[in-house]
């Protein structure tokens, strides 16, 4: 089946042109390129965290297949679920799922579900399509997302993540995508996230979990990023690194109800 953008004209521009000259605005020309055993993006409109997700994007190789990981933010479907065949389609252009990966990870992982429901309305991976064709068309996508989860459950998912990408014979990296603190005072949120993105970049998916918790970090992703930090640290990531830090408030002018926006490359 082919899923049909759901939000475009939303989050970015629903013309091809239009979206193509948005997404070369938040491109960063020049910059040295690494392999990433995983990243985390943001997911809010393009005028506000694009060129958070276009530092990432730009500074990454692409590998065959993204691994996206992202939260359900409508409440429908299962509570872990997977897309495993079919194309994903943005006015840009469309991605093919990574047929065979998605289903070893099914094999691997039993609480992940096949579900379509969940990702129709879905925003949270859609808004990583535009960076990523922008890169490349040929490229795999495997789409999961998911709802709340203990931090057992986020070890077991990203350790069976680890298995079927040591597993493959090509490359593949993890995107966790999420935002940060959420309508805060520009202050307050700064403070907040920069507890939560040091457990990040230390690769402490425990830390990160508790202290978004502890703290009462409006993290919506953290499910994701932890996952995503279980699956590198298994595959022996030692680096982590913030690539650009913004919130809403410098694009809004709006610095009393701000969301916070991380890019961050582990590898």
């Amino acid at each position: 089946m082919i899923r049909p953008p759901a939000v475009a004209g939303q989050f970015y521009e629903s013309s091809p042109s239009r979206l193509s000259a948005q997404v070369e605005d938040c491109i960063e020309a020049g910059v040295e390129k690494e392999s990433a055993a995983g990243i985390v993006s943001p997911h809010a409109g393009l005028m506000y965290s694009g060129r958070v997700e276009g530092a990432v994007y730009s500074r990454i190789k692409i590998p065959h297949t993204f691994i996206l990981i992202g939260p359900n933010h409508t409440g429908l479907g299962s509570p872990f679920s997977i897309m495993s065949s079919g194309e994903w389609q943005i006015p840009t252009g469309k991605l093919k799922i990574d047929d065979n990966l998605a289903k070893r990870l099914k094999q691997h992982c039993n609480i992940i579900e096949e579900d379509s429901l969940a990702h129709q309305m879905e925003h949270s991976l859609e808004v990583q399509l535009p960076f990523i064709l922008h890169f490349s068309s040929d490229v795999n996508i495997v789409p999961i997302t998911v709802m709340t989860a203990s931090l057992d459950t986020c070890r077991l998912v990203g350790e069976a993540l680890a298995g079927v990408i040591k597993d493959s014979d090509y490359t593949v990296t993890i995107i966790a995508s999420s935002d940060m603190t959420h309508f805060e005072t520009d202050p307050a949120a700064r403070k907040k996230d920069k507890k939560a993105i040091e457990r990040i970049t230390a690769i402490d998916p425990e830390g990160l979990y508790n202290t978004v918790r502890d703290e009462g970090i409006t993290m919506c992703g953290v499910i994701p990023a932890t996952m995503m930090l279980f699956a590198a640290k298994k595959m022996g990531a030692a680096q982590s690194t913030l690539i650009k830090y913004m919130t809403s408030g410098e694009v809004s002018g709006d610095y009393d109800y701000v969301v916070g926006y991380a890019g961050v490359i582990v590898k």
